[in-house]
């Protein structure tokens, strides 16, 4: 019986490909991100708007993208629209990304108004506020704090699910290794290298969280 010959070298060798892979898995999720907010925004006040239309037409919104694996989504937008124009591996990245975690932002933001009892917004209609101001100055602020904490730790989660996009292309920590497994045949060293440095980055984001949670409870009492 042979026995299983480890060679850790292969990471320390390839250190550099590997945080190259990270970086680009780090500013991809950000940048998804930074789209997925405004839609997630929009889709929310969708969620709970009068008009039953766009109510319908938020909610079927956020069923598709709940309901179709992001990883079919990934490969539809890549060739769907590759047919059509041409879109590069970084951009289908970012649009699959933010479009489905833009769905899962919507009913953060959709909970964290709700969340808010219905008098405070009766109370503030009856001091001479419109619906507007009412919502702005009064009901936003205090969904704000209930929206913080879910919507951080679906970062975290947008930050694992970013390594699907090496599927169609995308240069980030999980084709990066794939690469060096390839070339060093060391898959045992090099898949557990990536998880380590998964667990860093999503551990360190937990931490920061966390301390701007605790702040912002010092502020409240």
């Amino acid at each position: 019986m042979s026995s299983m010959s480890w060679d850790w070298s292969v990471v320390s060798d390839n250190w550099e490909v590997l945080m190259l892979g990270a970086w680009f898995t780090i500013k991809i999720s950000f940048i998804a991100l930074i789209f997925s907010l405004p839609i997630g925004i929009i889709v929310g006040f969708g969620r709970i708007a009068k008009n039953p239309v766009i109510r319908f037409l938020a909610g079927a919104y956020v069923e598709i993208m709940r309901g179709v694996p992001l990883l079919v989504l990934l490969m539809w937008i890549y060739i769907g629209l590759g047919d059509v124009v041409n879109v590069e591996t970084t951009v289908a990245a970012v649009i699959g990304l933010a479009t489905f975690n833009g769905a899962f932002l919507a009913e953060i933001f959709r909970a964290g108004v709700q969340a808010v009892p219905k008098g405070q917004m009766e109370a503030a209609r009856a001091s001479g506020m419109t619906s507007a101001q009412a919502m702005r100055y009064i009901i936003l602020p205090q969904a704000v704090r209930r929206i913080m904490p879910p919507s951080a730790s679906q970062f975290i989660m947008l930050i694992k699910d970013s390594s699907l996009i090496s599927v169609i292309g995308g240069v980030d920590l999980m084709l990066k290794g794939k690469n060096l497994v390839a070339t060093t045949l060391k898959p045992l060293e090099i898949y557990t290298a990536i998880a380590v440095i998964y667990f860093i980055m999503t551990f360190v984001l937990s931490l920061v969280i966390r301390y701007f949670e605790k702040r912002m409870m010092d502020k409240e009492q």
